[in-house]
């Protein structure tokens, strides 16, 4: 029997003659919608009790699996006793829902969506009708404040913004102006904050010959943007201004007109890039106008200098450098000032991306941290939220790998902010804080997979090319720590088709490592041929301005190879000659192991830590494990246990992108015999 499950509204589930499916409580409906949110990977039943009860009652862990039994009953009410279920299945430490990828309305929608982009209007029109009438209201409605549902939520709902504003461009392609205009009115009027709606509205009204409304609305609009929150008009809004006023002839309504436009934009972009540009002369004139025109000492000349920085910092190792050296001063003296608004503008500003756990100046990050704290309480009445949002996530970006919960904290409030405000850009600088924010326990490469799509969705639907960026290299970690390679080189080729059009050279780093960790991974080779293709991706960070990337990263790489063939072999050095930077805790007693040196290193097993709250939690936990096991250490073997055992399904150490100690379930496997439990 066909289950069809529907997460666009209220949770529910239908059978084959349409009807509902009892689902009975609320908890049995979470279960559900938990499971929908795994797109059919594997959710431990550790998991589950957490997202179900902030404080698990006694016997939670019995109450879940009554519930799956109760879903179970309702989903497939003709299935055998004691035969195997089909759709709710268990599979090793928890539940998967293996629905079809036409059985949840929202898969439909979002399948939907990929196939418009090369259809024309007409067509356009009527799918994306057929997948906004799949929406029965919010998304996952019931389930509002939970945090595993927020992203999701999130995400879906900036979906099917972009999908209405996708149709009203399409009804303007069709001449169906007037038709767009009241659903495009009350659509701003709902969602004040999108710049693209309301050029649609303001073009809409024009084709409809009310060119006084139009720019009623380009107006309001503007004071909207500026008077609530801080911000100019975009250049599309501004441009389209000026060709209402000029009546310009491109906006004339007409079945193909949008697209020629599109072709002719295209045409003289092909034809200015085909002339040469003296792109130093234009700098060094700007350059000499700004310092002629903006006094020494004056306000503005700081905030320009974070601009400035901020484009630096992407242009390679050099200018990454460049830029947290400069960042600092400039903060110094923002503070020296005395002005918290202007202070707070100039830390906020800095909006770089980042997608490494691991700071490359610990002591600078932890200055900014400070100083965006004592910001904060410096804001006087009434300044703008977006203010307070972005110290709130340079909070959260500068305590990355912390673990600490105000850094958490700040991240969720930045990203509520942004949200309230309908702010894309304050939205991806907050939801990369979330990301870094985002490793309180091992196994959540899915969570960061779902903010990875909503920062790729957000940013490609505003031009935001840096943080799209991010998002294809966090869904890139993300897809490879789940195992789905497939998935992953699609989002390394996107991030390098973007680097390359974009000049974004710090890409490459990323994408050929992953490119080892593939090889290592998926080919197999011998451990000669995968050590020499980390050892090449390890020279691109020789000159990318990244030590807190680079320092052991390729001694720890070696280092998992080896353990995930055989039993680990120095390389030719002892353990106290490499560097292993800031992994040799965890290092340190399997090279001791392999040198036979078993009660130093049972001594320095006893010493290593937890790992860190980084993307290489993982890696080190199996390490750790790996040490435990050989070494009979039963108490840490258990600690292993419990950390790595929510990340059962994913690969060790691969959701960083970098490299990987093999399936966790082997590492549970191993701890469990050897601890004499069953695996």
């Amino acid at each position: 029997m066909r289950v069809e499950f529907g997460v666009l509204g209220p949770v529910t589930a239908w059978d084959e003659a349409g009807e509902p499916v009892a689902l009975r409580g609320p908890r049995h409906r979470a279960v559900l919608a938990r499971l929908i949110i795994a797109r059919r990977r594997v959710v431990p039943v550790s998991v589950l009790v957490e997202d179900l009860w902030p404080d698990p009652p006694a016997g939670a862990v019995a109450t879940v699996r009554s519930f799956v039994a109760a879903l179970r009953r309702a989903l497939e009410p003709g299935r055998a006793p004691r035969t195997p279920a089909r759709l709710l299945v268990t599979e090793g430490p928890g539940y998967a829902l293996r629905a079809g990828r036409d059985d949840v309305d929202a898969w439909r929608f979002e399948q939907a969506l990929a196939s418009v982009g090369t259809l024309p209007p007409r067509r356009a029109a009527e799918e994306l009708d057929a997948a906004l009438a799949l929406w029965r209201g919010p998304a996952y409605a019931e389930f509002a404040e939970e945090p595993w549902a927020r992203a999701e939520r999130a995400r879906l709902a900036e979906l099917r913004l972009g999908t209405v504003e996708r149709r009203a461009e399409a009804l303007l392609a069709l001449g169906r102006g007037t038709e767009a205009v009241s659903e495009l009115d009350a659509h701003v009027t709902e969602h004040p904050w999108r710049e693209d709606a309301w050029r649609l509205l303001a073009l809409a009204l024009y084709r409809d010959g009310r060119q006084g409304d139009a720019l009623a609305v380009l107006r309001r609009a503007r004071a909207l943007l500026v008077e609530q929150l801080g911000v100019d008009p975009g250049p599309r809004l501004l441009r389209l201004e000026a060709d209402v006023l000029a009546q310009a002839e491109h906006l004339e309504a007409g079945p193909d007109r949008d697209a020629q436009a599109a072709q002719s934009a295209q045409t003289a972009q092909s034809a200015q890039s085909a002339q040469p540009v003296q792109a130093e002369q234009v700098w060094a004139r700007a350059a000499t106008a700004y310092d002629r025109t903006v006094a020494p000492g004056a306000r503005a000349r700081l905030e320009s200098t974070v601009g400035l920085l901020r484009d630096l910092a992407v242009t390679g190792g050099g200018g990454l450098t460049a830029a947290r050296e400069h960042r600092e001063a400039a903060v110094e003296a923002a503070e020296e000032l005395g002005d918290a608004e202007l202070t707070a503008r100039v830390i906020g500003a800095y909006d770089v991306p980042a997608i490494w756990t691991r700071s490359d100046d610990p002591r600078l990050a932890a200055r900014l941290v400070d100083a965006a704290e004592r910001t904060l309480a410096g804001l006087p009445p009434g300044t703008h939220p977006a203010v307070r949002a972005r110290l709130l996530a340079t909070v959260a970006l500068e305590s990355r790998g912390s673990g600490a919960r105000r850094a958490d904290r700040a991240a969720r409030e930045a990203e509520e902010t942004a949200r309230g405000l309908d702010d894309p850009a304050l939205l991806a600088f907050a939801l990369n804080g979330v990301f870094m924010q985002s490793f309180g326990r091992t196994g959540l490469a899915a969570q960061r997979d779902a903010t990875g799509a909503e920062l790729v969705a957000v940013s490609a639907r505003n031009g935001l090319v840096s943080y799209e960026v991010l998002g294809h290299l966090i869904r890139l970690q993300a897809r490879a720590g789940l195992g789905d390679f497939p998935g992953a080189d699609t989002h390394a080729a996107a991030a390098d088709r973007l680097a390359e059009r974009h000049e974004r050279p710090l890409v490459t780093v990323f994408t050929r490592w992953y490119a080892a960790l593939r090889r290592d991974a998926v080919d197999a080779p011998s451990a000669p041929e995968a050590e020499a293709a980390y050892r090449d991706a390890a020279a691109l960070l020789e000159d990318a301005g990244m030590p807190g990337l680079r320092h052991g990263l390729l001694p720890l790489a070696l280092l998992c190879v080896r353990v995930r063939r055989s039993p680990p072999a120095p390389a030719g050095r002892a353990a106290e000659d490499t560097d292993w930077g800031p992994y040799a805790p965890w290092a340190r007693p399997l090279v001791l192991l392999a040198e036979d040196r078993r009660d130093e290193a049972a001594a320095a097993l006893r010493r290593a830590p937890d790992p860190p709250h980084d993307l290489l939690a993982e890696a080190l936990w199996a390490l750790t494990g790996h040490a435990a096991v050989a070494l009979g250490d039963r108490e840490t073997m258990r600690r292993v246990y419990r950390a790595l055992a929510p990340a059962a399904g994913e690969l060790a150490g691969a959701g960083s992108g970098l490299l990987t100690v093999g399936p966790v379930t082997d590492h549970l496997t191993a701890l469990a015999t050897a601890l004499g439990h069953r695996p």
